[in-house]
């Protein structure tokens, strides 16, 4: 039995990856479809413009990751730093 390579994850895999990729643009593409159907009420304004929440929702999504990422970078310590 050979062992798995760390690429060898389902995340990784370049067709999870395009897989995912389609589901949630399919995702936000109904939401967008949804409010043909369903009329959304606005609280603020622009939030009953159309598509706002599927806009909204990848841009959060956006500014989750480029945090993420920044706290990461801040965070990072050397691969050594705990041995003694």
């Amino acid at each position: 039995m050979t062992p798995k390579r760390h690429s060898d994850h389902w995340l990784v895999r370049p067709r999870t990856i395009r897989w995912l990729w389609i589901v949630g643009c399919a995702a936000l593409g109904l939401t967008v479809v949804a409010q043909f159907a369903i009329k959304v009420k606005g609280y603020f304004g622009i939030d009953a413009w159309l598509g706002f929440g599927a806009v909204f929702g990848f841009l959060s999504c956006v500014a989750m990751v480029l945090v993420a990422k920044g706290l990461g970078r801040f965070l990072k310590r050397q691969e050594h730093y705990y041995d003694d």
